[in-house]
């Protein structure tokens, strides 16, 4: 039984957390997503499933599963994003995971934790510091998520090891990012404004399993790969030039 407080004494307020979101983009993910969907309940508040033009039962399944579908016709990673992003709460932490199940559903607490608490702005799931079921992240494309680390740690000090889909960010400051890419410069994009801008920026170890089904749109082949490996040197020579950033809020 609680002790009642001295007359005159009032205990703080307790300020409730702000709901997660899990945002899913999902292009013909069938055969995964309502596992996904499943695997993700747990840690979120609510899933959000965005159904980027997929030619199969993707949103159906979704629905099923106890997703929210909402549909972007617009073929694009970061369009995708972006559309479920802003369908969500706007007090929420976003949390970006794909719908191929190749992410851990034991590590998205992990991610969103050090949002919750308040002690990052950005926390990003480094599969670099994880353990990696064979077949998960080929070698060249971990090699060019390294590069590209590497260069973001170069250039504003943000000790990152990989740019992996998985990331945690209050809706707030994502909003005040101002994204652009439709693509798959989408991942950079996030990390370089959140840099420049002065958010903190922070990493957490987690697992990667090789995809449950379906085909890898893009990381998946040597020339996915090097098409990315383009959208994010775009991306660099647009955003990653030219003074700090104010930091969003």
């Amino acid at each position: 039984m609680r002790e009642p407080c001295p007359a005159g004494v009032y205990p703080a307020p307790v300020s409730p957390s702000p709901p997660v979101v899990a945002v899913i983009p999902a292009l013909d993910e069938e055969a995964t997503i309502a596992a996904v969907v499943t695997g993700a309940a747990p840690a979120c508040d609510e899933v959000v499933v965005v159904d980027n033009a997929s030619t199969d039962a993707t949103g159906a399944r979704a629905a099923g599963a106890g997703a929210r579908v909402v549909r972007e016709p617009r073929r694009g990673y970061g369009a995708a994003c972006l559309t479920g992003a802003l369908a969500a709460d706007p007090a929420a932490v976003l949390l970006f995971l794909d719908g191929d199940g190749s992410d851990d559903p034991a590590a998205l607490a992990t991610v969103t934790g050090p949002v919750l608490a308040g002690e990052a702005d950005l926390v990003l799931g480094s599969r670099a510091l994880g353990r990696r079921e064979v077949g998960s992240v080929l070698g060249h494309q971990m090699a060019a998520n390294r590069a590209m680390a590497a260069i973001v740690r170069a250039r504003w000090d943000v000790r990152l090891t990989d740019l992996g889909p998985l990331r945690a960010i209050a809706r707030t400051d994502l909003v005040a990012l101002r994204m652009r890419s439709a693509t798959y410069g989408w991942p950079l994009e996030m990390v370089v404004k959140a840099a420049r801008g002065g958010l903190r920026v922070a990493e957490v170890p987690v697992d990667a399993r090789a995809r449950a089904g379906g085909e890898s749109k893009v990381s998946g082949t040597v020339g996915g790969t090097i098409r990315t490996a383009v959208r994010f040197a775009e991306i660099l020579l647009r955003d990653g030039v030219g003074p700090r950033m104010r930091a969003p809020g």
